[in-house]
């Protein structure tokens, strides 16, 4: 695949052929392929996989020829990496195992924080 620079160059205020076009994982719903890949693995378990997320950022790119893609991914990875256990249910959405209700709360998240930021081996 040829490298297209077309979005970063317009980022840079720098001279383009054309307005760069650039695409949103949602509209990816309308793709057979997507639709497939989503009958197998979960959002979650798709944004936990980078080479999967990878594929599925890509496959607009590829069909399209759009000059640019955004990384498959949700709004809730974040929550993960300070420890709230949480999943997507169908229909309803994100729902958190444990939602924050105290300072005891507040104290758990610090420490998973650090423990991700500056991981203890």
């Amino acid at each position: 695949m040829a490298y297209n620079d077309r979005f970063i160059r317009a980022c840079r205020r720098q001279e383009i052929d054309a307005v760069p076009v650039w695409y949103m994982r949602q509209a990816g719903r309308y793709d057979p392929e997507y639709r497939k890949i989503k009958e197998k693995y979960s959002l979650l378990e798709i944004c936990r996989q980078p080479e999967l997320a990878a594929e599925i950022t890509m496959m607009p790119v590829r069909k399209l020829g759009v000059d640019a893609a955004i990384l498959y991914s949700d709004i809730m990875n974040p929550v993960a990496s300070i420890g709230i256990d949480f999943d997507i249910v169908k229909n309803i959405g994100p729902v958190i195992d444990n939602p924050i209700r105290s300072e005891a709360d507040i104290d758990r998240l610090t420490r998973s924080m650090s423990s991700v930021i500056y991981p203890i081996y």
